[in-house]
């Protein structure tokens, strides 16, 4: 189960210590776009979210992983002015090698962030240095998320029983 278990959980990206990332070698950041960034059926990019990548473009490479496709993608892509893989299908490796080969990148140096532990906290435990797992923006998910989330909630009860962690309780 450990495999599912992120290194720093917090409610949203905005509440992550991205300073104590800098200081542990984290050059890149790996975002999640539904539910992570923007809501799975919301447009347009908001200025709070423009704002913060704005503020971490000077520390930090940030990329989208998403497992949705490049119309969904590339759009939030450009408005955050950041690099992007579509139709990642992760936990597979492939979106994260990717991300490596291009920027030359070891996985100790970039960070996945997420709101799903089957998809972003396992592929980012396999694939990078630090995994993070905020909250979902919305109760709204994608079909494909549905078996995710069922499965998701049998870990976190697991972690609850076992006293590694419990939804809704933060940590970093």
């Amino acid at each position: 189960m450990k495999r599912f278990y992120p290194t720093i959980y917090q409610k949203s990206i905005f509440e992550i210590p991205y300073q104590k990332l800098k200081e542990q070698g984290i050059c890149l950041l790996i975002f999640d776009l539904d539910n992570t960034i923007a809501l799975i059926d919301q447009g347009e990019v908001d200025e709070k979210t423009k704002e913060l990548f704005r503020k971490l473009q000077k520390d930090f490479q940030l990329v989208i992983v998403s497992n949705n496709n490049y119309g969904r993608v590339q759009p939030y892509a450009e408005k955050l002015q950041c690099d992007f893989v579509a139709s990642a299908l992760k936990p597979l490796r492939r979106g994260y090698k990717k991300i490596m080969k291009k920027y030359g990148l070891h996985k100790e140096q970039m960070s996945m962030i997420g709101d799903q532990l089957i998809t972003d906290v396992y592929g980012g435990n396999r694939m990078t240095g630090c995994t993070i797992l905020v909250d979902p923006l919305g109760k709204k998910d994608l079909k494909i998320s549905t078996l995710n989330r069922i499965l998701e909630r049998m870990i976190f009860r697991h972690f609850e029983k076992t006293g590694q962690m419990k939804k809704g309780v933060y940590y970093e």
